[in-house]
């Protein structure tokens, strides 16, 4: 708590002056707080840079995986089929007659108002479900059907009036899925007409035939209009019957193994420019109109530029003698990478092999320099961070322990100057007493 002690007998601004020996003395901590602020700039873009070196990793880490580059890409010679490849598919080709879809059976009962009884039975696949309704009541009965694990659905279709103006409706069974498997039967048998249900579609399964026409012919059946198991690793999906054959056709997918490449180079382009922009030094003036310079959080680091030095190498280095370059892979005059995607896409084609060999091995330097970068334990930035979260830690520690120092030094400067004026009152108290005394004696002297 500061003291009013300004102008008391002296005259003097005691508080301004204090304030500026406290800013003389204030020097030394506003020095650790600039300090500081530096320190928690640097480390948030470390932590930019970890980050996204991380993420560098990762997917180089992916693209040098085992397998990486068998990517295939199917496709069909008419729309009576839809084709695509997934993982585990090879290049290959095989011609397919689509003779069947699949479909689902649907059987509709009569019209009627009511349903013979309450009890019944749904047979799925020699498997009988009984159904117990609440009632003959048809919305009941359509209730028990649904609510049954009988492998069919039901509902209840307006079928006009009977003589009497009443309402009459068919219900109809769907089966649950396609396929002759699905195929049930309503085991209610009506009193008067003997048989209530009519069946209007049947259960079938999709049939395709391969090699059709010759001795080799074989015909494939598949509960739904999908068949998984015609080629490895691909999917056919039939739509329609054709008589004419269906090329099926799966290659290589060339363009996917170029956007990977070509990732891969924009991921490493991304943390050189990161890199150059937080190291950049800026020309620029200040508010009097005087050029100042000010440099990135990374101007000068040895570290970053150690961390620069070494992705660029592991991107740009020759592989078993050859220079990326020939892949369509090169490093350009400013320091970055660039792809060539009409080269690489010419180098995939004349030799795969060894393009793909030559992008695994490029992906792989790149995944152990990231990683050497990066690792949340012991990468280079990572131990950068740390030092640097220990530093600033120590440096507030600092700081605090100048706080409780120049507070200490105002309440001593501020009972100095306290004193001071109590000792210029005690002073002048005693300069008037004396020159009191002189003037009493004068007058007595003149008397």
């Amino acid at each position: 708590m500061s003291m009013a002690i300004d102008g008391l007998v002296s005259g003097l601004d005691t508080t301004s002056l204090i304030n500026s020996l406290m800013q003389l003395e204030a020097v030394p901590q506003s020095l650790l707080q600039r300090k500081v602020s530096e320190s928690t700039t640097f480390i948030s873009a470390l932590q930019g840079l970890n980050s996204s070196i991380a993420s560098l990793g990762t997917l180089a880490t992916k693209t040098a995986k085992d397998g990486a580059f068998d990517l295939y890409s199917a496709t069909s010679s008419s729309t009576a089929a839809t084709v695509t490849a997934a993982a585990g598919a090879s290049a290959g080709q095989i011609d397919i007659v689509v003779d069947e879809l699949a479909q689902r059976q649907v059987s509709v009962s009569d019209a009627r108002a009511a349903w013979p009884g309450s009890n019944f039975t749904i047979t799925t696949g020699g498997s009988a479900v009984a159904i117990n309704a609440s009632s003959t009541d048809l919305d009941d009965i359509v209730s028990a059907v649904n609510a049954s694990d009988a492998g069919v659905k039901a509902v209840k279709v307006s079928a006009g009036l009977d003589g009497n103006g009443a309402a009459l409706y068919r219900v109809q069974f769907t089966a649950n899925t396609t396929g002759a498997a699905g195929a049930f039967t309503v085991d209610q048998v009506d009193e008067s007409s003997n048989s209530m249900m009519v069946e209007t579609r049947t259960a079938q399964d999709a049939k395709v035939t391969l090699w059709a026409g010759t001795s080799a012919a074989q015909s494939i059946s598949s509960s739904t209009n999908t068949f998984t198991d015609l080629l490895p690793g691909v999917s056919v999906t039939a739509t329609k019957a054709s008589a004419d054959p269906v090329s099926i056709t799966v290659a290589r997918n060339d363009a996917a193994i170029s956007t990977m490449a070509s990732d891969l180079v924009s991921g490493l382009n991304g943390i050189f420019a990161l890199i150059s922009t937080k190291s950049a030094v800026v020309n620029s003036t200040n508010s009097a109109g005087v050029a100042v310079l000010s440099s990135g959080p990374f101007t000068g680091d040895s570290t970053i530029r150690d961390v620069n030095q070494r992705i660029l190498t592991a991107a740009s280095a020759p592989v078993n003698g050859y220079s990326p370059s020939e892949y369509g892979i090169s490093i350009t005059k400013t320091g970055t990478m660039e792809f060539d995607a009409t080269k690489f896409a010419a180098a995939l084609k004349a030799d795969p092999v060894r393009t793909e060999a030559a992008l695994k091995e490029i992906a792989s330097r790149v995944a152990d320099a990231a990683t050497n970068a990066s690792d949340k334990y012991d990468g280079q930035i990572t131990s950068r961070i740390t030092g640097q979260e220990f530093m600033v830690k120590d440096l507030g520690n600092q700081i605090t322990d100048w706080d409780r120092r120049l507070a200490s030094r105002r309440s001593t400067l501020e009972r100095t100057y306290s004193g001071l004026e109590v000792q210029l009152s005690a002073m002048n108290s005693q300069s008037a007493w004396l020159t009191s005394q002189l003037s009493a004696l004068t007058n007595s002297k003149s008397n």
